[in-house]
């Protein structure tokens, strides 16, 4: 690839392929195999021979009842029919790092960078969400749980109790005497 070509992998492509799986956001081997162009199984086999580059906070197997859960999610065929046969390894932040380590090609290399920049650009969606739920505690404590009064005002306004609904519009003059 010359340098003025660029790689593109939209953000949402990398970003669906990111799990969380035992508190830890990961890909699977299947996912990350397929975005680097290469075999799961060779991916996997490189994995095995460098296996001391890859502790147990880097990278795991998914046990049967993880995968069996998973793998509703994905559309693969039967093990009987060339399908996954065993439980996918999940890589963590640090374990797609190290990957670049042991996958040499120019593709692994740029692939690795757009993953650990997805990684990031989540981790700091996560800070910015925790930002704001701690600014919105601050203002409820602040103003002394006015934001229940608003949101008991909103809900019953989008669900009134059964017995209060009124008719909506204008009545006519002889439809009031009734």
């Amino acid at each position: 690839m010359a340098k003025s070509e660029e790689l593109v992998i939209p953000e949402e492509r990398i970003m669906a392929r990111i799990f969380l799986l035992r508190k830890e956001k990961v890909m699977l081997d299947f996912h990350l195999a397929e975005l680097y162009q290469v075999k799961t199984k060779a991916l996997k086999q490189a994995v095995r021979r460098n296996i001391d580059r890859f502790p147990d906070d880097f990278m795991f197997e998914l046990t049967q009842e993880e995968w069996s859960v998973l793998r509703s999610q994905f559309v693969t065929s039967k093990s009987d029919w060339g399908g996954i046969r065993y439980p996918p390894f999940a890589f963590t932040e640090q374990g797609v790092a190290m990957l670049s380590s042991i996958l040499r090609s120019k593709r692994a290399i740029d692939m690795n960078i757009a993953i650990i920049r997805t990684f990031v650009f989540l981790r700091r969606m996560v800070s910015g969400y925790k930002d704001i739920m701690r600014k919105l505690e601050t203002m409820e404590r602040k103003y002394e749980g006015r934001f229940k009064e608003i949101y008991n005002t909103l809900n019953y306004l989008i669900n009134p109790p059964e017995g209060e609904k009124r008719p909506i519009g204008f009545k006519r003059k002889d439809e009031k005497e009734k």
